[in-house]
């Protein structure tokens, strides 16, 4: 099967997840080289289907990609599909956190109540001969702290609160974080359905 991203950390994941049952994840070969897939879709779905379709007419073989983000109860699930550029286009991710505890303190002022409830979304999609073969999802629920707790992770890992392990997922091994997180819940999904 091949990956649609060129990040390292998503590729080392979904690699040594698929090593434990015998399937074997490439890159996409020549990634760089392929023009970018616009994100420019309403719902991870959305930009889960683009990015597996328009990548896989470029291989031969099955093709899977995934969309993530975060999602706060209460900024009506903001950032959502904009969690990556959520300060802007050219946000990094200090940036978007620091956005996401503005606009929370923004919310909170006008309020009685404090609500940091928070979950991650992960969809994948894998897709064949240019056609989508199946859509898998994963969800990992948690808290938003106001202080960044744990140097692993990205994105906003360090202020998402897991309550079961009493962490962040920033002080969470590689491998702790895979076995309870969004990407985690999803691809164990598409393995099922792979092994299938």
């Amino acid at each position: 099967m091949y990956l649609a991203s060129a990040n390292p950390g998503k590729l080392r994941e979904f690699r040594q997840a698929a090593k434990a049952v015998g399937i074997t994840i490439e890159p996409v070969p020549h990634i760089d080289r392929i023009p970018a897939c616009v994100e420019d879709g309403a719902t991870f779905e959305d930009n889960a289907r683009k990015k597996a379709l328009h990548y896989c007419a470029h291989v031969d073989g099955p093709v899977f990609t995934d969309d993530s983000g975060i999602c706060v109860a209460a900024l009506g699930d903001a950032p959502g599909v904009h969690s990556a550029r959520f300060a802007g286009p050219d946000a990094n991710d200090e940036a978007n956190n620091r956005m996401l505890l503005e606009e929370l303190r923004r919310v909170e002022a006008g309020s009685v109540h404090r609500n940091r409830i928070a979950h991650y979304v992960c969809v994948i999609v894998l897709a064949q001969d240019c056609r989508v073969v199946t859509v898998v999802e994963g969800r990992a629920p948690g808290l938003i702290i106001d202080e960044p707790r744990g140097k692993a992770g990205f994105g906003y890992d360090p202020y998402f609160f897991y309550p079961p392990l009493g962490k962040t997922f920033a002080e969470l091994s590689a491998e702790e974080k895979f076995a309870v997180s969004h990407r985690g819940e999803a691809f164990r999904k598409l393995l099922d359905y792979v092994r299938r």
